[in-house]
């Protein structure tokens, strides 16, 4: 090619191909002579400290001169510019920044200077399992193959050669690194008896990607050589050639070999292009392949939606069956997508358990999301277990021209959590409002992992009296996060924290507390035992009673003095891992108490099921005591119940001596409520002994037995 460019033309045309990235432009000396905004932005500097500054100020040290180098050989040589090479910048703060820098030749009359195009690679991600997979199968094609093996890009970058290619042409692998594919062509063309023909069908395969080519080389020395050509192809893209070259001198090596050869590269560009468009465990489409239909399709007019879930509570199965068993699931999820869907709709992964389905043409987004939920919410058999998948499901339809596809997956998404909040196995169409609740609910979550960090969740605790004993027994432990100068109450943050998985952090928080002050406290009384509150999230994580145990050995405290309530509801959803979390903790010392008895409707059969010692009677049964007159047989019931299992009863919620009085008179156990104290801090506690004296005292003697 020419060794100058116009400068009205080609430089524009150089400047602007380059689009986002940093564009600079130096002489042949290194010195800078001109830098876009980009180039500001990717090093740091503003536009004059860098002009007329040496290159060496944006390299480091060891690709200086190199850099110079190219610069050098590319004005000497004439040629247009370079193929893209790798290089290490320096950021204005001193950090180092990988770079792929190509270099071009511009003239502007007498004066020649350099276009660096300039290509931060920090985020380029080559890790992909599956695509190493491919190039190792393609590196070990290359080197056991008998023929000589070449592959070029459309840039002219050597993307694969093997060591028979080089023995083949004697050519030495120092040429490799020219930075100058037609340096092979002439290199080849000199051994050859035709070297004009050579470089002229080189020239025509060049000018026509789709080509394939069969041709017999005859070598000066009486070689003769067979070569085939062919495009290389990605996603029915061409992005390079792949030259294949066999010595035929004494027809030794057979001629299926080479079929056989190019075949298995062609497999090789195949899988690359699936790894790059498929997700390789249920063979749906990706992300990157449902970003260009979704692109596409808001291109051009008509309806649109975008149908986005995940799986909810889809890490249990990882977690109590195995990772293999979750991979069953998301096959068995994608083949009943598809089979919603049908051919008309494009259904891909994003990653886990998310998956999305776009519609295109379709006015019945409505239909399909209500098939999608019945149908994957049937159950599904895993190993020998039935599970019932549950999801939560957004829908986004375009209703502004101009939408781009992520702001569309946005909506989504944001549909997609108030399924959640409105209960999970349902959908859920976006609205504009839904933002102001996103928006709420990130800022809670943001507040909320900050006070962890910095230790803003403090305990409180109430105090809860034995109708035997006639005094404070146990104390409960309440979480509390101070916000804002104000003190929040757990029904303020605990589903935010559940959701963000902060639960497990706080909940480690707050037994680590109040061990700490249950061992102070048993100096007064030994026989005195602290209650904590668990999550059910908490008790799907595997080491849940190994991390109790451990902070009871920690604090000192005996596991006999610690109590764990856990609601009613999570037993109905409870596996076979919680409940042996729970049965590993018992057999340690520590009591379990079912939590907001009553609520659930446990049945006697299913009660003596649980592993349980005591049940807490909700107050919303309390609170129906009014005079003390009332017949309430569920009340009275339920303590019958649980005395008949041998469980202990515990009441909340008691606020007037009516309704103590009335639990004494049915012999439950203990009391808890504002009647006898409020929540206190630590500081607070002898002043909520004291008061939940005097309301003892208001009462009359206890009747019955405990």
């Amino acid at each position: 090619m020419g060794a100058g460019i116009d400068v009205e033309q080609g430089l524009a045309e150089t400047l602007l191909s380059q689009g986002p990235d940093a564009l600079l432009l130096l002489t042949i000396e290194g010195t800078i002579s001109y830098l876009n905004p980009a180039a500001e932005r990717l090093f740091g500097y503003p536009r004059e400290q860098l002009l007329g500054a040496s290159h060496h100020r944006l390299l480091v040290e060891d690709d200086r001169g190199g850099f110079l180098r190219v610069l050098s050989r590319l004005g000497r040589a004439g040629t247009f510019g370079t193929r893209p090479f790798p290089a290490v910048g320096l950021h204005r703060n001193g950090s180092e920044i990988p770079l792929e820098l190509t270099c071009s030749l511009v003239s502007t009359g007498a004066q020649t200077s350099m276009a660096v195009a300039v290509r931060d690679t920090t985020h380029r991600q080559d890790d992909d399992a599956g695509r190493r997979h491919a190039a190792s199968l393609l590196d070990a094609t290359l080197e056991t193959t008998a023929d000589g093996i070449l592959v070029v890009s459309n840039t002219g970058q050597i993307t694969g050669v093997n060591d028979q290619y080089l023995r083949l042409w004697g050519m030495p692998r120092e040429i490799l690194a020219e930075d100058d594919a037609y340096a092979l062509v002439k290199f080849i063309a000199k051994q050859l008896v035709a070297p004009d023909c050579f470089k002229a069908k080189v020239a025509e395969l060049y000018a026509n990607r789709e080509l394939h080519s069969h041709d017999l080389l005859e070598f000066q020395d009486g070689r003769t050589v067979e070569l085939y050509s062919r495009p290389q192809k990605v996603a029915d893209e061409v992005v390079g050639r792949i030259w294949n070259f066999r010595d035929v001198t004494s027809r030794t090596v057979a001629q299926d070999q080479a079929r056989r050869a190019l075949d298995e590269l062609a497999q090789q560009a195949e899988q690359l292009k699936a790894l790059a468009f498929q997700d390789p465990l249920t063979g749906l489409a990706n992300r990157m392949f449902f970003n260009d239909r979704a692109t596409a399709a808001l291109e051009n007019p008509g309806p649109v939606a975008v149908l986005l879930l995940d799986l909810d509570d889809f890490k249990e199965v990882n977690d109590i069956l195995g990772h293999h068993a979750g991979d069953q699931m998301l096959v068995e999820i994608s083949r009943r997508l598809q089979n919603c869907v049908g051919p008309h709709g494009t259904v891909a992964r994003l990653g886990g358990d998310e998956f999305v389905v776009l519609l295109v043409g379709c006015n019945d987004s409505d239909g399909v999301a209500q098939r999608i939920v019945s149908t994957l919410n049937a159950p599904v058999s895993i190993e020998g277990t039935l599970m019932r998948p549950g999801l939560s499901l957004g829908v986004a339809t375009r209703d502004t021209a101009g939408m781009s596809s992520s702001e569309l997956l946005r909506q989504a998404d944001v549909a997609m959590y108030a399924a959640k909040e409105a209960g999970k196995n349902c959908y859920v169409h976006f609205q504009p409002e839904m933002l102001a609740s996103l928006l709420e609910r990130t800022q809670l979550t943001a507040g909320l992992r900050r006070a962890v960090e910095l230790g803003q969740i403090t305990v409180f605790y109430q105090p809860v009296v034995s109708t035997n004993r006639r005094e404070v027994v146990q104390y409960e432990a309440l979480a509390r996060w101070e916000r804002d100068g104000l003190l929040m109450a757990p029904d303020a943050f605990i589903q935010t924290a559940e959701r963000s998985g902060l639960i497990r952090e706080i909940g480690a928080e707050v037994l680590r507390q109040s061990c700490a002050a249950l061992q102070s406290w048993l100096a007064e009384d030994p026989g005195r035992t602290l209650a904590v509150n668990v999550s059910g999230v908490q008790l799907q994580h595997k080491d849940f009673a190994e991390r109790v145990l451990d902070i009871a050995a920690w604090s000192r405290v005996d596991p006999h003095q610690l109590v764990l309530e856990v609601t009613e509801s999570v037993f109905f959803d409870a596996d076979s891992h919680v409940i042996q979390q729970l049965i590993t903790l018992r057999a340690a010392g520590i009591r379990v108490a079912l939590d907001d008895f009553g609520t659930g409707y446990s049945s006697l059969g299913r009660l003596q099921e649980l592993p349980v010692d005591a049940v807490k009677i909700d107050k919303s049964f309390v609170s129906m005591l009014h005079t003390g007159e009332e017949r309430l047989p569920i009340l009275t019931s339920m303590i019958h119940m649980a005395h008949s299992l041998g469980l202990r009863v515990t009441a909340e919620g008691i606020e007037t001596p009516v309704q103590a009085r009335y639990l004494m008179d049915h012999e439950c156990d203990a009391l808890q409520g504002y009647f006898f104290s409020r929540p206190v801090p630590e500081a607070g506690r002898a002043a909520a002994e004291v008061q939940s004296a005097e309301a003892i005292e208001a009462l009359q003697e206890p009747v019955g037995v405990l």
